[in-house]
C-alpha cells in the first residue's frame, strides 16, 4: 500500500496530469464557498464506494480526498478502504493547505463552516439551558450537562453528532447552483 497522505502540490500535479481524481467530502455549502479546481463533490454524509467510483477518473486510478483540514477526509479514507476501495489518499492539510500552497481554487458565496456551526450551536444550548436552569427550573441544567458530555464524546471519539446533524440541515445542502448539483446527482444516481 502506498502512503496514505499526499501533499497538496503532489495531488494537484497528479490530478492535472490525469493520474487521479480529487474528491471533496465537505458539505455543498462549504464546497460552494471555496474548492480546489477540478475537485468533485461527494459529501461525507452520502459518501460510499459506489459514489466515489462514479466520479473516479478511471478504474483503478488514484482518489485524492480533500476536506477543510484533513479530519473528515481521513474518516472518509478509512471508510472507503474498509469497503475495499484501493488507491485512496488524503490530501494533507485539506483545502486550507491547498490554498496556503497557492494552488488554484474556485471561490463562491461565503458560508459558515460546520465546525463553527457546532461551536455556535453548542454554546447557544449551554447558555440558554444554564440561563433557564437558573431562572426557570434546575432541570434545564441537564441539557447543559448533555451538551458537555456530547462535546467530550466528540473529542474522544472524533465523532460529532451535532456536526452530522448540521451537515444535513437545509442551509448546508442548498446552493447547488454552481455546478455541484450535477456532481451530486451523478453520485446519488450511482447509489
Amino acid at each position: 500500500m502506498s502512503d496514505q497522505r499526499i501533499a497538496p502540490a503532489e495531488a494537484s500535479a497528479a490530478v492535472s496530469s490525469g493520474r487521479g481524481t480529487l474528491v471533496d467530502v465537505r458539505t455543498p455549502a462549504e464546497f460552494r464557498e471555496v474548492h480546489a479546481v477540478g475537485a468533485q463533490l461527494v459529501p461525507l454524509d452520502i459518501l460510499d464506494r459506489k459514489k466515489v467510483e462514479a466520479v473516479r477518473g478511471s478504474p483503478g486510478g488514484q482518489v485524492y480526498l480533500l476536506c477543510g483540514s484533513g479530519i473528515r477526509a481521513t474518516k472518509a479514507a478509512e471508510n472507503l478502504r474498509k469497503a475495499g476501495l484501493e488507491g485512496v489518499q488524503v490530501v494533507e492539510g485539506g483545502t486550507q493547505a491547498w490554498i496556503a500552497a497557492g494552488l488554484p481554487v474556485i471561490r463562491g458565496r461565503k458560508t459558515i463552516s460546520i465546525e463553527r456551526q457546532v461551536r455556535i450551536g453548542a454554546g447557544s444550548l449551554v447558555f440558554i439551558s444554564t440561563t433557564l436552569g437558573w431562572f426557570v427550573h434546575p432541570a434545564f441544567f441537564l441539557l447543559a450537562a448533555f451538551v458537555g458530555a456530547g462535546l467530550v464524546f466528540a473529542g474522544v471519539t472524533d465523532i460529532c453528532g451535532m456536526a452530522i446533524l448540521l451537515a444535513k440541515a437545509p442551509w448546508n445542502r442548498a446552493g447547488r447552483e454552481d455546478g455541484t448539483a450535477s456532481v451530486l446527482h451523478a453520485a446519488e444516481r450511482s447509489g
